[in-house]
């Protein structure tokens, strides 16, 4: 059974999708068995706690240091026993430290088509505004494994999303969401606790 944190930082539309694909199924020999965010006011800790997932709130701001959050953030996940951390919009930096005690253990997932509009302060709402800026005509998302860079890690899993003529920031978000985000986050989960996952020289290998 694949034991999963999942790190939020907001609302948790991704972390819906995976309590309700385990539920029903499509995430097979998996257990979500914590939630940590930063932010004590998430509704993504609301969800953990209507479906019945113990919950944190480790913020960088409730400590002296950023080294003892860092030390903190990795005694939580290694005290609920994960075996596969997963990023569903957490925006803080994932400490080194978590990602060599972690290596090849740690996904997240991106709403756009990697190696596109991603990096340094693409997230959130502004990867939508800017390819509605750049004026592409197919968008997506993206889930792939955390190394020390970016968004830069090994890719696991892509989907595409046709842009529509209208399309706000808002609504191409949602889009990217229910036909990409919520589809292959869960999807990638279930491959992995299944063991049909493989990193070989920094590229993913899915059997």
């Amino acid at each position: 059974m694949l034991k999963v944190v999942v790190l939020v930082s907001g609302g948790g539309t991704n972390l819906q999708a995976i309590i309700d694909a385990v539920n029903a199924g499509t995430i097979t020999n998996t257990e979500v068995v914590g939630v940590i965010s930063n932010n004590k006011n998430a509704y993504a800790l609301e969800r953990a706690s209507k479906a019945g997932i113990p919950s944190l709130c480790i913020s960088p701001k409730d400590f002296a240091s950023r080294a003892e959050f860092n030390q903190a953030l990795l005694d939580a996940v290694n005290d609920f026993g994960a075996d596969l951390i997963v990023l569903a919009g957490f925006l803080v930096v994932i400490p080194e430290m978590v990602i060599e005690a972690y290596r090849n253990r740690i996904i997240n997932i991106h709403p756009s088509l990697i190696p596109a509009f991603c990096g340094t302060g693409f997230y959130g709402l502004k990867v939508h505004e800017a390819a509605l800026e750049k004026g592409v005509k197919v968008v997506g998302a993206t889930v792939h494994f955390v190394d020390e860079g970016t968004d830069t890690g090994a890719i696991i899993l892509q989907k595409a999303v046709e842009v529509q003529q209208g399309d706000t920031p808002e609504v191409l978000q949602r889009r990217v969401m229910e036909q990409a985000e919520w589809k292959i986050l869960p999807r990638a989960i279930d491959l992995i606790a299944n063991g049909k996952v493989k990193v070989i020289d920094n590229k993913v290998v899915i059997k």
